[in-house]
């Protein structure tokens, strides 16, 4: 890629001209996360002085996913500033997480005592994650865990001795169950409930995601927001109801909402259209959540269109010159 297409995206991720929507960045990020590479992460790192919150989960989100430690310094940072949203410095621990160096453990160590809750508990399952990857188990099951069908470096690797290869049809009656008792069971580790919502979501049957939509009522959003995630990596129907119950609740947090919606928008069925754009310009829903349905809408259309790929910031469209 040129410097002066790298220039464009990130011109456009940072919003320079002051006139890009969200969803334009949104693609233009993506784009970014696809190169993985360190001028990738300079030019993503940028963006934590943006006002919305949900940009910036989402830049974390994308560094940990390029797994590359020359972002461990900004995430550090990020999850360091006790002004942050929480939201923000929950993405950045978990990225920590996902890239699994072992220099991130002392920083990851002190924040597991942090007032928010939310950070705590993933600064608790980001130890958990890299303890496990430099296992014997974890780099036994490396191998395995990538040919799973979902590309994503996840918060915790499937349950040991869950189906990750063989046929959902082969394993779903026989595991399902007991995958979900352990999903559901809050006297277990958050490391280890979340193994099990991660083989569930590998079986992918009905059965498992009627079992995922049962952590739903868990007391722990950070535990609610990944069930969301997991649906929208899932992309099933039979998942709309209750994720359009989760989107709908006022009660209910920002970030769970938020993850709802951007994975109805994945899902893309007729029905869910209409309570996107109710919840975009919802008077007093919270800023999270109408942003997220503003992206959430772009994924329906892409995906109810004939567009090659999402991450398309190069494409004469989106591009902020």
């Amino acid at each position: 890629m040129s410097e002066e297409q790298l220039h464009k995206l990130e011109n456009t991720l940072l919003n320079v001209d002051g006139t890009t929507p969200l969803h334009t960045r949104f693609r233009a990020l993506f784009t970014l996360r696809n190169l993985a590479n360190e001028k990738a992460v300079k030019i993503i790192s940028k963006g934590f002085d943006d006002e919305s919150a949900l940009l910036k989960h989402e830049l974390a989100y994308c560094l940990g996913q390029m797994r590359d430690e020359s972002a461990l310094s900004t995430l550090s940072n990020v999850l360091a500033n006790e002004s942050e949203d929480a939201m923000v410095r929950h993405e950045a621990a978990e990225a920590l997480g996902a890239i699994s160096s072992t220099t991130s453990l002392p920083i990851l160590k002190k924040y597991c005592s942090d007032p928010e809750r939310v950070v705590r508990e993933t600064c608790e399952i980001a130890l958990a994650r890299i303890e496990w990857e430099h296992s014997p188990e974890g780099l036994q099951q490396k191998e395995h865990i990538t040919s799973s069908g979902y590309t994503s470096i996840d918060p915790a690797p499937p349950s040991a001795g869950s189906p990750m290869t063989i046929s959902p049809a082969v394993a779903a009656n026989s595991t399902v169950g007991d995958l979900k008792s352990t999903l559901l069971d809050r006297t277990k580790p958050l490391f280890e409930r979340y193994r099990a919502m991660f083989a569930l979501r590998n079986i992918g049957s009905d059965e498992a995601v009627d079992a995922l939509a049962a952590g739903f009522s868990d007391d722990s959003a950070l535990f609610r927001h990944e069930i969301a995630f997991v649906f929208g990596q899932l992309l099933s129907p039979r998942s709309v109801p209750p994720l359009l119950e989760v989107l709908q609740n006022n009660a209910e947090e920002s970030m769970v909402r938020h993850e709802a919606a951007e994975a109805l928008g994945g899902i893309a069925t007729p029905e869910v259209l209409p309570h996107l754009k109710e919840w975009m310009s919802k008077d007093g829903a919270p800023r999270v959540v109408k942003e997220s349905c503003a992206v959430a809408i772009d994924m329906w259309e892409y995906e109810n269109s004939g567009e090659f790929q999402y991450a398309n910031g190069l494409g004469s469209s989106t591009i902020t010159a």
